[in-house]
């Protein structure tokens, strides 16, 4: 065991079981710490920062320098960082997939842990390669990374010791997902929350036993899901959001079983990025080929609850970038890959950009303003605002090299993973 594991653990514990207390009363469940960006979309998944280091007024000049680079093999997962380390993911060589470790300050690789994992995507979703897909997530002294292959497997964070792996394909008798596992692993309250074995799976975070699995659909090519789950309380009721290739569904965390579901419009099943709760009991989503949604979840008794569609604004599309929400508008940018500002009331678009960016945008904000990564490598600094597109700044940070991983920010480090390197940059 690694010297200093025992008090990081303890004092990781500590900072989380704050965490929880403060936090437990938010619509998104999180046992995080405000600092670091430990999974998937930050501390509680949506995206949204609380940090109270300050956000720089400007991008360019020395507000936001570069402090160092690494160059790693290819993947699309995104850096996550815990105690003052950030980890990567990537596919080497068409034939395994690799986990390192660095130290946030200086770049040092301090551990690399690796298993025979690659595969090759199908179709369309080749042009860009095969590289692995899912966002680990880091707590608890151990890091959950999600193999191309259906695999899930925990490392001791520290050291990069395996702890277990799990092969769903072995498990579950499943044939392995058409284009690669990418559901980002949910981990909470001694569980792992997962899309994986063509089902929705519940995991003892320890042993890596199974507990339950739900929504069951044995379809390789459509069965495997893009999004990743959120624990959420909806309509007054703590449950597991997921959204399926066909579907959104609210699960019961303790059982698997289904609360509500409703089909989700999509062309070839895209549904691709992660729902968001506004009000309380409302769900915003957006998908390529079946537009923008807005349902109304009611519970109606004990157990049991209703759905409807509010509204669908068909040609706002949706494709692989999860939105933010500000205020009552939501921040979308869409299949037209224009950046949109959308009424949650309405489902009518406040504004739409005149400018075309990338093919994805990853946004996350802390108050109204929102920092954004285009997919061509450039970073976007904006402001929430439902009356213009009020740009602040804009700044270039990887040439060459496309950023279709979901930018990072640890204090005022801004994690970039380009399709073959890291970088962090700090802000002042």
């Amino acid at each position: 065991m690694h010297p200093g594991l025992v008090d990081e653990r303890f004092l990781l514990m500590i900072r989380q079981l704050f965490s929880f207390v403060i936090f437990s009363g938010l619509t998104v469940s999180s046992v995080f710490s405000e600092e670091g960006w430990p999974q998937w979309r930050g501390p509680d998944r949506t995206g949204s920062v609380t940090s109270e280091t300050a956000w720089p007024e400007k991008l360019g000049g020395d507000h936001l320098t570069e402090i160092w680079k690494t160059s790693l093999d290819e993947g699309y997962s995104a850096p996550v960082s815990a105690d003052g380390r950030v980890y990567t993911v990537a596919t080497k060589g068409e034939q395994s997939e690799v986990v390192r470790a660095f130290d946030l300050e200086t770049g040092t690789q301090l551990w690399e842990a690796s298993w025979e994992g690659a595969m090759k995507v199908p179709f369309f979703a080749n042009k860009n390669g095969s590289w692995v897909r899912s966002t680990p997530t880091v707590t608890d002294g151990a890091i959950y990374v999600g193999g191309m292959r259906d695999v899930l497997v925990k490392l001791d964070s520290a050291t990069g010791r395996e702890i277990w792996r799990v092969d769903f394909t072995e498990r579950e008798g499943t044939e392995i997902p058409s284009f690669g596992h990418v559901c980002s692993p949910l981990v909470e309250g001694g569980a792992v929350y997962l899309q994986a074995g063509l089902a929705v799976t519940k995991l003892n975070a320890e042993t890596g036993e199974t507990i339950w699995r739900s929504m069951e659909d044995e379809r390789a090519m459509f069965g495997s899901a893009f999004s990743s789950p959120m624990l959420v309380q909806v309509a007054g009721t703590r449950q597991l959001l997921v959204q399926a290739r066909m579907s959104l569904a609210g699960l019961d965390p303790e059982t698997g079983k289904e609360l509500w579901s409703t089909p989700v419009k999509a062309f070839r099943g895209m549904n691709i990025l992660t729902p968001t709760v506004v009000g309380g009991n409302q769900i915003f989503t957006a998908s390529y080929g079946g537009g923008s949604f807005l349902f109304t979840i009611e519970k109606e008794g004990e157990g049991k609850f209703s759905v409807k569609q509010t509204w669908n604004s068909e040609k706002l599309e949706g494709y692989m970038g999860s939105p933010v929400v500000v205020g009552d508008h939501v921040y979308l940018h869409g299949r037209d890959k224009k950046l949109h500002c959308i009424e949650l009331a309405t489902g009518k678009a406040a504004w739409s950009t005149e400018e075309v960016f990338g093919e994805y945008w990853s946004m996350m904000n802390k108050g109204d303003r929102i920092l954004a990564l285009d997919q061509k490598g450039e970073l976007f600094l904006f402001r929430a605002d439902p009356g213009e597109f009020q740009l602040v700044d804009r700044k270039v940070v990887s040439t060459g090299d496309p950023t279709w991983a979901h930018v990072g920010l640890d204090g005022n480090r801004v994690l970039i993973r380009s399709l073959k390197g890291l970088k962090v940059m700090q802000w002042q």
